[in-house]
């Protein structure tokens, strides 16, 4: 049930979720398991919002791609124009992510997204009526990009309403499901713009503009409903989550001068990544190499987004599972070993997609392999963020959140930008760099609770980072 209460010394409302028997939340109002169908539970309520509302910023990130055939003409694309196009939106959700961080700390994650989400919709909207040339279609993609920042918001309201015991999983889902998002662009946006076309005789040089009004209703519908959710959890954490302001500057402080947090934004530049190089290229690949029609590469591209509904969370249950066995010690190398093997498979993709004769049915059976591997990192990932710290938990997820941007920026201009490599050879040299940036995930340590090649050392850090999160067995 709900039970409205007033903090000590008369300070605002809270409302906070007390479980059946008490066993259903923690001692600070966290709920120790999820639970999707308990809709009557505010927590549950939360999850539903947080992740609905990314997978419109995720839909919206990637409606650009497959009808890309559709925009060339109306204008004036040329092949390079794309990879432009690419780079200003990963650089805008770089930007948005570090924005996030510190937003999320300060104002809390639940009013951050939901303004993001509206400002993020005016922008596209904007772009999508006033775009008439090749930077018009950089600042659209650059426009859709920004809406990515809401992952850091995401990640940081399932982590301040989910116990440790859940955390991993919660994350995991609602990124996981969210992220299904860009699979969903790739299928319904080819759809929409011929059913503005054909059945509304739109003329094509207008029809995608119409088009965008889709995933701009998407933005404004989940963003207006975060900001009308009636309360924050737990207990009620108006704001960054408690009744005490925090300093900006140590909040960031907090998060920048973690060496952890450094290490997670380079791993996950190299997991989430490679999703979003592969997001970005794969239906053209799919256009290019099997001279597929743009409906029938959308789908193939779409494999590799669609698996974000079970590969993420599957990510966060073993991260959760091996934890109640083996600690911190065996989330990080469940991490290492899972993105490695993501890694492994990228490149095989590449070599695939290179042969002579390449088998479409193989070369996407390799994909999905491929993006189950790299999402279960990504998944494995955010449950180790949340007990780097949680006096900054907001900057050290956007840090990290930001380095799945800052490794797709650098792929894609060393690989995929230029004609010095084909698009198989830069996915096979995509898979190589991730392959050597997952090393340092062997640097990690946590003073409580150890690191892959070390146990817990005898010396604390000072109750400034992980000691606030115990890690439940």
């Amino acid at each position: 049930m709900v039970t409205v209460g007033k903090k000590p010394g008369g300070e605002e409302e809270y409302y906070y979720y007390v479980g059946v028997g008490g066993d259903e939340v923690d001692a600070e109002g966290r709920a120790t398991g999820l639970r999707p169908l308990a809709l009557s539970r505010p927590h549950t309520q939360a999850f539903h919002l947080a992740w609905l509302s990314l997978f419109a910023c995720f839909f919206a990130a990637f409606a650009a791609p497959p009808i890309l055939p559709a925009m060339r003409p109306a204008l004036l694309l040329a092949p390079a124009d794309a990879a432009a196009a690419a780079v200003g939106s990963l650089s805008a959700t770089l930007v948005g992510r570090l924005a996030m961080g510190p937003a999320c700390d300060l104002l809390g994650p639940r009013r951050a997204s939901g303004v993001a989400s509206l400002l993020c919709a005016l922008a596209l909207a904007l772009a999508a009526v006033s775009a008439s040339c090749p930077a018009g279609f950089v600042a659209l993609r650059f426009a859709a990009g920004l809406s990515l920042a809401n992952f850091v918001a995401n990640q940081h309201w399932m982590s301040r309403i989910f116990a440790p015991s859940a955390v991993g999983l919660a994350n995991a889902v609602a990124a996981g499901w969210a992220n299904v998002g860009s699979a969903a662009a790739q299928v319904v946006m080819p759809v929409a713009y011929d059913l503005v076309v054909i059945r509304l005789g739109v003329p094509v040089a207008v029809a995608w503009r119409v088009t965008y009004l889709l995933p701009c209703a998407m933005l404004i519908t989940t963003g207006l409903a975060v900001l009308a959710f009636p309360y924050d959890l737990p207990r009620g954490c108006s704001g960054a989550g408690g009744g005490k302001r925090k300093s900006f500057w140590k909040v960031v402080r907090g998060g920048v001068s973690d060496y952890r947090a450094w290490v997670l934004g380079l791993t996950y530049g190299y997991c989430y990544g490679v999703e979003l190089i592969m997001e970005n290229v794969a239906a053209d690949f799919f256009r290019t190499r099997f001279h597929l029609p743009m409906e029938a590469a959308g789908a193939a591209a779409a494999c590799f987004g669609a698996m974000n509904a079970v590969a993420r969370p599957a990510g966060g249950v073993a991260s959760d599972e091996v934890a109640k066995r083996f600690g911190m010690r065996g989330r990080l190398w469940a991490l290492w070993a899972v993105q490695t093997a993501g890694a492994v498979l990228c490149v095989l993709v590449g070599r695939m997609g290179a042969a002579e004769s390449p088998s479409l049915a193989a070369t996407v059976a390799v994909m999905v392999a491929c993006a189950a591997f790299v999402q279960a990192a990504s998944g494995l990932t955010f449950s180790i963020v949340p007990f780097v710290s949680k006096r900054s938990l907001g900057v050290v997820s956007g840090m990290t959140a930001s380095g799945g941007a800052v490794g797709a920026i650098v792929t894609n201009r060393l690989f995929f930008s230029g004609s010095r490599y084909t698009v198989e050879e830069a996915i096979s040299c995509t898979g190589l760099t991730s392959l050597l940036c997952t090393l340092p995930v062997a640097l990690i340590h946590f003073p409580r609770h150890g690191g892959m090649l070390c146990g817990p050392s005898a010396v604390d850090d000072g109750g400034c980072n992980d000691d606030d999160y115990v890690l439940l067995k």
